[in-house]
């Protein structure tokens, strides 16, 4: 499984209801796209949950690479460059992944970034991230739970899907959730 994001920044005026409005037009195009796990379209407004920009930052998971990669090469993601240009695509390898039955409940989603440190036991991370992947789903705190690491900067994500918001920290990326593109079953 391949996670993947890619964020736009909008200026601090920007009119986010066109946001909203193109998630609520564009998301269903891509409910049951072939080897999507989901597509959660993410946005995020300046001030609001400690944000410090306005956002546009769909999260996906993909079952298989090539999802990700017929996406990527499709009309869907050409429109969407021609509107706000061609953004950084982050992806990581997905260590572990739950997602809960009720994830179409999901109205909020996080996001965090960690750096690993040089020569960190990767084995023992991925086992203490896909432990807490694993608990959150089984706890019922969270909807859907990703932790995965991208192995060219070092980094690890940490993204949750929400019914509420949880407490985060000023390091959290905090979103709403607009739309929810899942796999057909």
């Amino acid at each position: 499984m391949i996670a993947m994001q890619y964020s736009f920044t909008l200026p601090a005026d920007y009119d986010m209801s066109i946001i909203d409005r193109r998630i609520r037009d564009k998301g269903p195009l891509l409910d049951g796209f072939p080897n999507l796990g989901f597509k959660a379209y993410l946005s995020a407004r300046k001030g609001e949950f400690g944000s410090r920009d306005n956002l546009y930052a769909p999260f996906y998971l993909w079952r298989k690479p090539e999802g990700a990669s017929d996406f990527l090469c499709g009309p869907g993601f050409e429109t969407l460059a021609s509107a706000f240009g061609w953004p950084q695509v982050r992806t990581w390898i997905v260590w572990q992944a739950e997602i809960s039955g009720d994830i179409a409940s999901a109205r909020f989603a996080t996001r965090d970034i960690l750096q690993t440190e040089a020569y960190a036991p990767l084995a023992d991370i991925r086992r203490a991230e896909s432990a807490q992947t694993e608990a959150e789903i089984a706890t019922g705190d969270a909807l859907a739970s990703v932790c995965g690491f991208e192995p060219t900067t070092w980094t690890r994500v940490r993204f949750r899907l929400w019914r509420e918001l949880p407490e985060i920290d000023a390091e959290t990326q905090s979103y709403r959730v607009g739309h929810l593109s899942l796999a057909r079953p």
